[in-house]
């Protein structure tokens, strides 16, 4: 069994799609698969949420969301302005535990990066990967920007996970134009040498509005598989 979080350099990078490919391309291999959300903002109840786009995109049906929130805004924030409480850090732990013993892969996609609060005790996706450590294997996905700034951005989130010991995450550029400019090409090429990480690919700009049997039929081409 493992268990690899997906996190974001910023909101809005791609996590969502990057989980519904590594879901394709992980189930391509014989794998079964889970994923988990555990905390969803921006989504009112009965709305099109990440786990439904993941679900839609990948055919993947054993998807799952700890707690959804009205507000587009941080999980502390948005359960605040609704008058409720987030799931405690050991609720989630026990829910991946749950989807692990049941399945292969468990997929957790975050709340926008990886040091934002998930519940009201400041605890963050960092935090509760450690705490997930017992379930079994854990590694982490960094899904990034093409353009401007995305350097820097990355270098943040991998070296705050390096400083919590989470050893060689792997990078994914979310968004990948048809049309790069040297820029992107400059900051991919970058990545791709970023030493004490792995870059394991680019999705392509559009993909999220692939219907699911051409999405099952590309992912597996866009992303080399992490280890673990």
């Amino acid at each position: 069994m493992s268990v690899t979080f997906i996190t974001g350099t910023d909101t809005d990078v791609g996590k969502t799609l990057t989980t519904a490919a590594l879901a394709v391309a992980l189930s391509a291999t014989g794998a079964s698969v889970a994923v988990y959300k555990p905390t969803q903002t921006g989504v009112p109840a009965g709305g099109h949420g990440d786990v439904d786009e993941v679900a839609r995109l990948s055919g993947i049906l054993a998807v799952h969301e700890g707690i959804r929130l009205d507000d587009p805004m941080a999980p502390r924030a948005a359960a605040g302005r609704a008058n409720r409480e987030l799931p405690l850090l050991a609720h989630h732990v026990a829910r991946i535990a749950d989807l692990a013993a049941s399945h292969d892969r468990v997929l957790v996609e975050g709340a926008g990066g990886v040091l934002v609060e998930l519940d009201a005790d400041g605890h963050t996706l960092a935090d509760l990967a450690a705490a997930s450590s017992g379930v079994g294997a854990t590694s982490f996905v960094v899904v990034c920007r093409s353009g401007l700034g995305t350097l820097n951005h990355t270098a943040l989130t991998l070296e705050a996970l390096h400083r919590r010991g989470f050893a060689a995450p792997a990078v994914v550029i979310g968004s990948w134009p048809v049309a790069p400019s040297d820029i992107e090409l400059g900051n991919r090429e970058s990545l791709q040498q970023t030493p004490g990480t792995q870059f394991i690919g680019c999705l392509p700009a559009g993909a999220s509005l692939l219907g699911t049997r051409a999405f099952r039929d590309l992912a597996p081409g866009w992303l080399q598989l992490p280890p673990g």
